[in-house]
């Protein structure tokens, strides 16, 4: 029952983002034109030129965690630009809010990717041999991503220089992330199996897993503070 409720207050908060987003849409354009922008200069630049995986899974992953970094801290700097962070700390507890924000960060990375994805491999001429395998990387490698990202933006978002310390944190702490994405996308791309690819997605899981519970005991103090 107390796990019921905990879903349900995390749900309630993820509901408020997602409406103040949608008045404000700050991190979706943020993101999506980050995104579309990186993209299309990337296209432009390499013309006509096919380009191998080894250097098509960098740059996509390149792609989705700068864009990502330029919009996910926006879900606790907004508590504080519009002095809510205090209103919240009152109202429910700290695992509610982080779970509501997490999950807001994740269905706005899954929205990047559900769109960016396709067209990076339209433009740039990919072909994926496995696309089961590709799926799965990106799917686990973005809980990482989006866990990474909740926890940084909750410590930066008191800073002076958010923006820039965002993903000067973000960056060192996601690495596992990043180089497993990376070689997991570049053998499915070549056709992989799950079995050749299970190595990066042990790494990516356990990972998730770790930061995810990290941040969990860790956001109390982050929050309280």
């Amino acid at each position: 029952m107390k796990k019921l409720s905990l879903i349900h207050s995390a749900y309630i908060v993820f509901l408020k983002d997602l409406h103040v987003e949608f008045r404000s849409r700050y991190a979706v354009n943020a993101i999506f034109l980050f995104a579309i922008t990186t993209l299309t200069a990337i296209s432009f630049s390499m013309g006509p030129i096919r380009l191998r995986s080894e250097i098509l899974a960098p740059l996509l992953w390149i792609i989705l965690f700068f864009s990502s970094m330029s919009g996910l801290a926006h879900i606790f700097v907004r508590e504080e630009e519009q002095q809510t962070a205090d209103t919240l700390r009152l109202l429910t507890s700290p695992n509610v809010v982080f779970l509501g924000k997490w999950f807001f960060n994740m269905v706005l990375l899954f929205s990047l990717e559900i769109l960016i994805v396709p067209v990076f491999l339209a433009m740039m001429g990919a072909v994926v041999g496995s696309p089961g395998p590709f799926i799965v990387v990106i799917f686990i490698g973005s809980l990482g991503l989006a866990s990474v990202a909740t926890l940084i933006a909750a410590i930066i978002s008191q800073a002076s220089a958010k923006g820039a310390l965002f993903a000067v944190l973000a960056f060192p702490i996601s690495l596992p992330v990043l180089i497993s994405g990376i070689h997991g996308t570049q053998l499915s791309m070549n056709g992989g199996t799950f079995s050749e690819g299970m190595p990066d997605l042990q790494v990516l899981f356990s990972f998730s897993i770790v930061i995810l519970t990290l941040s969990l005991l860790l956001f109390e103090f982050i929050w309280r503070k």
